[in-house]
This record gives C-alpha cells, sequence and structure tokens, in this order.
C-alpha cells in the first residue's frame, strides 16, 4: 500500500465567512484548530477587512478552498489565476490548498460546480490539469468529491472515476463526507460502502456540513443548515476508515451566532477523538 499522505492539517476547523468577523475577537476558540477561506473572496482584500484577515493568518493555521480552477472544464486552465492563487498561498503561509473535482466554466464562469462526465477521457483530461496545477504551484493539492444532481455520463462509477483521477494525477482527496450522504439518497447507493471504497490513504482532510431536504429522495448541499444525524453517523465511519483526519465545518448561509457553530465545531472534536482511540487500538 502507498504509504499515507502527510496532512499538514489537524484537529478541527471552521469555514471563515465574513459575517463571523465581528464576533470572532470575542470568541472562544479553543477547539478551532484552522480555519479555512475560498481565496477567490479575499485575494483582493484591500483596506480594513485585508488587514484584519492577515493578522487571522498571522494567528492562526489556515487552508484555502477553491472554487473556480474548473479542473474538469474544456477550456484551457487560467494560469495567471492559478499563479495569483500560488502568491496568496505563500503571503499568508496557507498549508493546503483543495479543489472541487468538477467543472465551473466554459467561456465564462458559471458560478456553480457542474459535475463531470464519468469517462476514462474525463479521467486523463482532470488528472493532466491537476498535475500542471501541481506543477505549477510547487504543491501538491486535493480534490474533493462534490455532490451532484444529474450524471453526464455513467462509463465509470462515481467511485471508479475518482479513484482513478487520484492515481493518475498522484493528488490528495478532501473527503467530503456530507456530499458523500447527498449523493447517496439522491443517486440511491449506499454511502458507507462509497466511502470505504476509496483510498484511506490520500485523505487529508474531511468536510462535513448540513444540507436542504427537497424531498425525500432529494437532498440539496446548500451548507445552510445543522448537521444532521445520518452525517454524524457516517463521520463516525469515516475516522474509522481513514483515522482521525483533520475536519472542518463548512456552513455557508444561514448563519447562526458563532457559539453555536462551536457547538457542532466541539461535536467534531469528541468524533474525531474516539476515532483517534479507535485508532490507537487498533496499532497497539
Amino acid at each position: 500500500m502507498r504509504e499515507l499522505s502527510p496532512s499538514p492539517l489537524q484537529g478541527t476547523g471552521l469555514g471563515l465567512r465574513r459575517a463571523m468577523l465581528k464576533e470572532l475577537p470575542d470568541a472562544d476558540l479553543s477547539d478551532v484548530s484552522f480555519f479555512e477561506v475560498a481565496p477567490e473572496n479575499w485575494m483582493q482584500m484591500g483596506g480594513r477587512l485585508g488587514r484584519q484577515f492577515r493578522a487571522l493568518t498571522e494567528q492562526h493555521t489556515f487552508s484555502a478552498h477553491g472554487l473556480s480552477l474548473s479542473l474538469g472544464g474544456p477550456e484551457p486552465l487560467d494560469m495567471a489565476f492559478v499563479d495569483q492563487a500560488g502568491r496568496f498561498l505563500d503571503q499568508h503561509g496557507i498549508l493546503l490548498y483543495s479543489e472541487h473535482l468538477s467543472s465551473c466554466s466554459d467561456h465564462a464562469h458559471l458560478y456553480d460546480l457542474m459535475p463531470i462526465p464519468f469517462t476514462e477521457e474525463a479521467v486523463q483530461h482532470v488528472a493532466t490539469r491537476i498535475r500542471q496545477v501541481q506543477d505549477r504551484l510547487q504543491r501538491r493539492i486535493a480534490i474533493e468529491n462534490v455532490s451532484y444532481y444529474t450524471p453526464l455520463a455513467t462509463e465509470l462509477s462515481e467511485a471508479e472515476f475518482t479513484r482513478a483521477v487520484l492515481e493518475e494525477a498522484d493528488c490528495d482527496l478532501l473527503l467530503d463526507v456530507n456530499n458523500i450522504y447527498v449523493n447517496s439518497v439522491n443517486h440511491r447507493y449506499d454511502a458507507e460502502a462509497f466511502m470505504r471504497s476509496l483510498p484511506a490513504e490520500r485523505v487529508v482532510c474531511l468536510h462535513v456540513a448540513g444540507h436542504y431536504q427537497e424531498a425525500e429522495d432529494l437532498l440539496i448541499d446548500t451548507h445552510g443548515a445543522p448537521i444532521i444525524d445520518p452525517v454524524w453517523s457516517l463521520l463516525q465511519k469515516t475516522y474509522a476508515h481513514v483515522g482521525p483526519v483533520a475536519t472542518l465545518l463548512e456552513r455557508d448561509f444561514n448563519l447562526p451566532p458563532l457559539h453555536e457553530l462551536m457547538e457542532e465545531v466541539r461535536q467534531i472534536r469528541h468524533y474525531q477523538q474516539q476515532g483517534a482511540e479507535y485508532h490507537d487500538r487498533l496499532s497497539a
């Protein structure tokens, strides 16, 4: 088996949103090991907000989760953007850069994460682009399994496609537990079996979030609600598979007071510690 990818992150994280900035100075952040930002939202930021952000990156560990590389898109990669993102990562000492296994542009930005055909041709296309980004940045990146609502092609299963891209690109995996659950309901597959089919040795971070139930058989990945029990359960099973890797709480909409988000962060930490104890027993 391939050696584990050394994760630059540890502990529990929280997605940083501008609306949180007022609460952060007085908040108890003892359970937050790192913050995550979308670089597109911050790398052009100046003035007061820019100074606030710089102060935070000087005090805390950060990761970056991109929105617009369009790794599966048909247009050539925007290398000027890649260079700009690289300068942002270096300037703020950001330890992990991840992106979505999706497409988000075609002659213009689509402002949404579109699915990629699950084909051998798409594997080669995406893997080539990931390698180009890694070579340009001189750092490994992680790709995230995304939620999707209509598959474009099914020559390969979603799991087969994801594994093939990871192997061909030789990159890492940011495993989104909520996306697995959402897709398992929408596309009628076993969430735990899918999770266990992915290579634990490539997982460097987990994401967990809430979603919206449109119908009994249709979930929408909104990051706008508390985490539900089946996702918590899947998170615990994921720790049993991949170990207690760094885990981030995502919340993009309907933001509650920060202390309520911290309750979910503490719940993640609790399950993470249980996962660490489980792995310690296995290795004893």
